[in-house]
């Protein structure tokens, strides 16, 4: 690895990111100074896989750590990626944030570690790791076996205190030096007052300020925040005063600590009543928050509705609260210290428990809503706002976990979220949290049992049919026995789908009938009720009747198109594509297999983008192009592990891949036809699916039809394919 020659320049900007990526954050302001820290920082990364930035809160650690894994963006081939971990607090959550800030999709039961494993193991990238200090034992012991599975993985760490992992460098973040603080001071005064800068009169005042705050950046951005209103001189005697009210606290305590919540004390005092009141409620937040929840949660007689935008706004103006926008929309953040002090004025006030319970019935309401907007033309809305509340719909599921009493209340936010765990990408976070508040042995009302047919859900798509039959049969026998018809419709219609990917095509649809015909008892209509009319339409073309299916998938694709559904329609056009594809009509079928790939990547729904990805290489191969057939099912082979079992080892969803396989293969030889899997088997996600759009190699699109390739109702598969005990590929 290329050692550092000098420091980094300090108005220099990072190069051009490498085609592999990361998640590194834009700068939104410039950093200012700590040359010789970054370049101590990029020497000791050649040294060590794993060094930690270990400092005081507002000491900069994050900034610090995102800069280096800028400025080295370029040592990493498969880029630097960032996990903020501060707004998790159950470390078992802790894998999945990483897989989450990896931008990994994993249905599968299988344990979040392993994905991380699996994904680490052959790459060369560094892995940041910012706000650990609550989750330090998880975090160490998660780091070290990443570290020892993962020979080319280097790992940055910025918390207040070390790992104590073996092999680890410790770099002291100290505070910065004058020329630096007073540099950054007057950076981030020119914020507020345009045109600052220390003359003669407010020098020597700049600088004792600067060194009063230690150089912590944190109390010297709050520092000037003040110029909005006071002079420099102002701010040191207001600093003067709160630092002889304030420095009473631990002697064993370092001073800079006392520092910096003097700093972050005299900014609060500085506020007025209303604007402390809506700090300290803010502090129940947990990551982003939006201004309606923020109006909702903290409004109250002493701060009414109405006002919350203006407090809002002047913590807004005061470095209080932090603007950020996101694919939904203009959202807020409290920096985590700030946060911290303002959760201790609101346990002071003693209105921290009333707080968190309406955080958490906003959250339920919200859900409530978006579960409902889901089946309408907002899907991508609704989707992009569930990815940013992700973390307040955890804290809210804890909150309601706390108490017995309301342990329904979680069951409900976990069942109401199907929409998010199944057609997001996020099954394996869905599942660790319905097997986790089904534990709490609570009656079978509406919310416990809607989380059984969910949880039955999740375990199908991730090929654990034991899961899926335990909790579908709970289900339905309490159902049933309660009256509840709803929750029967759903175990049901869940349990046909089971049906499906264990081969038992006539009981499918036998169930998926019995469903249907409950749903319209019940006039029931949403993106379910679709499903379930598309997964009959799989079965039945499955069983030879191709225009039945094609029948049923039209009179989706209406409804769709009415509703402006997408992610339902995407399984539609699977279906109708593989009518198309048995009838001869290639053309047809890779125009709709190509809209359920870009549906596929909108929703990050990882299992029907691969089942459309394996109908594409069969398209692609009897168009005339076995080569780029090979291709993509290398690409959709590495892909499957992180989905679930290949193909749900179901003989009828592997016959497509069977039979491109024979086709593949003879038309190319054994060695051209491994050659082109190992070629598919480098591509990421979206290089796979960009190729499958464009059709690769493809010169031209034959209008070839399948040949020897077998019928719908025949059984007959390459001699190479093993079979599971059901009958089903084992691997592909």
């Amino acid at each position: 690895m290329r050692r550092l020659q000098r420091p980094f320049p300090s108005s220099g900007e990072p190069g051009p990111r490498p085609a592999a990526g990361g998640n590194l954050p834009a700068e939104l302001n410039r950093f200012v100074g700590r040359d010789a820290e970054l370049a101590e920082l990029g020497r000791l990364l050649e040294e060590s896989r794993l060094v930690t930035i270990a400092g005081v809160a507002g000491a900069g650690k994050t900034r610090c750590a995102t800069r280096v894994g800028a400025l080295l963006e370029k040592r990493y081939f498969d880029g630097v990626w960032i996990a903020e971990l501060s707004a998790i607090h159950d470390p078992e959550l802790l894998e999945h944030a990483l897989v989450e800030a990896l931008g990994l999709t994993d249905h599968t039961s299988r344990p979040p570690r392993v994905t991380l494993v699996e994904h680490l193991a052959e790459r060369q990238l560094l892995l940041v790791i910012d706000g650990f200090e609550h989750l330090i034992d998880a975090c160490a012991a998660l780091v070290r076996e990443l570290l020892r599975r993962a020979p080319r993985l280097q790992v940055l760490a910025a918390g207040r205190r070390p790992l104590q992992v073996d092999g680890e460098l410790t770099f002291p973040l100290a505070p910065m030096t004058d020329e630096d603080a007073v540099e950054l001071f007057t950076e981030r005064a020119r914020a507020v007052q345009p045109g600052f800068r220390p003359t003669d009169g407010n020098r020597e005042a700049t600088l004792e300020l600067c060194r009063r705050l230690d150089g912590i950046p944190l109390a010297l951005e709050l520092a000037a925040g003040r110029l909005r209103a006071l002079s420099v001189d102002q701010v040191l005697v207001r600093l003067d005063d709160r630092f002889r009210l304030l420095t009473g606290g631990s002697r064993s305590a370092l001073a800079r600590h006392q520092t910096l919540r003097t700093a972050i004390g005299w900014s609060h005092e500085l506020c007025a009543p209303e604007q402390r009141l809506l700090w300290a409620r803010l502090s129940v937040f947990a990551g982003q928050f939006d201004l309606e929840a923020a109006e909702y949660i903290c409004g109250s007689a002493d701060l009414p509705t109405e006002s919350v935008l203006d407090v809002l706004d002047e913590l807004l103006a005061q470095s209080v609260v932090l603007r950020e926008d996101s694919p939904a929309g203009t959202r807020y953040r409290l920096l985590d210290t700030v946060r911290e002090y303002g959760a201790e004025w609101l346990t002071a006030t003693g209105d921290t428990q009333r707080l968190r319970r309406r955080h958490r019935d906003w959250f339920l309401g919200l859900a409530t809503w978006c579960e409902l907007d889901w089946f309408s033309p907002r899907q991508v809305e609704v989707a992009a706002r569930i990815d940013c509340e992700l973390p307040n719909l955890r804290r809210a599921m804890e909150c309601s976990m706390e108490s017995p009493e309301e342990v329904h209340l979680a069951q409900y936010l976990a069942g109401t979220l199907w929409f998010y765990w199944v057609g997001c990408g996020r099954l394996s976070e869905g599942r660790h949290w319905l097997d986790h508040v089904l534990e709490e042995g609570t009656p079978h009302d509406p919310s416990r049992l809607k989380a059984l047919w969910v949880l039955g859900y999740v375990a199908v798509l991730q090929g654990d049919a034991v899961g899926a039959i335990s909790a579908l049969h709970e289900c339905r026998e309490e159902a049933e026995r309660s009256g509840d018809a709803t929750a029967t419709a759903y175990a049901v219609h869940r349990t046909g789908c089971l049906a499906i990917v264990t081969d038992d095509m006539p009981r499918a649809e036998e169930l998926l009938r019995d469903a249907l015909g409950r749903y319209r008892e019940l006039g029931e209509l949403n993106s379910n009720v679709l499903m379930a009319q598309i997964e009959l339409a799989m079965a039945v073309a499955f069983l030879g009747d191709l225009e039945g299916a094609a029948v049923i998938c039209d009179e989706v694709r209406e409804i769709c198109e009415d509703h402006g559904e997408r992610w339902a329609l995407a399984y539609a056009l699977y279906v109708l594509a593989y009518a198309a594809l048995r009838r001869g009509e290639t053309g047809r079928a890779r125009r709709m297999l190509g809209e359920c790939l870009s549906i596929g990547r909108a929703f990050n729904d990882l299992l029907g983008t691969a089942l459309s990805l394996e109908l594409m290489a069969l398209v692609t191969v009897v168009e005339g192009d076995p080569a780029e057939a090979a291709v993509l099912q290398g690409a959709t082979e590495r892909i499957w592990p992180s989905v679930g079992l290949p193909l749900f080892g179901s003989a009828y969803y592997g016959r497509p891949k069977a039979e491109c396989e024979e086709r593949a293969r003879r038309e190319l030889g054994d060695a051209a036809y491994t050659s082109g899997l190992r070629a598919g088997g480098r591509l990421d996600l979206d290089a796979a699916v960009s190729r499958a759009l464009t059709g690769g190699s493809r010169e031209h699109a034959g209008t070839q039809g399948l040949g020897s390739v077998p019928a719908p109702g025949e059984t007959r598969r390459p001699a190479t394919s093993r079979t599971t005990g059901r009958g089903g590929p084992e691997r592909w």
